[in-house]
């Protein structure tokens, strides 16, 4: 469950991604969740209906959603978008990153949290420096910041 007194960090893309979430939600899951439930009902007994029992879990689930969003776009911070570009000194390899906030984090797009180590660290140098970060697996990794804006 989201905290509802935490702030979010968003970048404007988070924040609109989103935006158009919820307005999907609330203008096409609803509807056709609702119809969904009317044609359960249809069916006769609710008691034995699995149609129906299914569909009000999907629309407790699209109103949970719904509320989550609400509430973290009443909280949420909107982060300026920090591309880096790190060289990995053990491997030589150069890899471009855009620190985001958590709840937009996917590293696997290149996406980094400013709360990860990696984040963190590089928000914190400037071009050209040298600095190691621990990752929370334990392991040291010897970094170079080549770019940073």
């Amino acid at each position: 469950m989201i905290n509802k007194d935490e702030i979010y960090e968003l970048t404007k893309e988070g924040e609109q991604n989103l935006k158009d979430e919820l307005d999907r939600l609330k203008t096409v899951d609803r509807v056709q969740i609702r119809e969904a439930i009317k044609d359960a009902r249809e069916q006769g007994d609710l008691s034995e209906n699995a149609d129906y029992a299914s569909a009000r879990e999907q629309q407790a689930n699209i109103e949970a959603r719904i509320l989550e969003i609400e509430n973290i776009l009443k909280h949420a911070k909107i982060l300026d978008v920090t591309r880096v570009t790190v060289k990995y000194l053990d491997t030589k390899k150069e890899y471009t990153y855009e620190i985001v906030g958590t709840i937009e984090a996917d590293p696997f797009a290149g996406k980094i949290s400013n709360d990860s180590p990696l984040g963190k660290a590089v928000l914190s140098h400037k071009v050209g420096d040298t600095f190691f970060i621990t990752t929370e697996s334990g392991k040291e990794l010897r970094l170079e910041l080549k770019a940073k804006s």
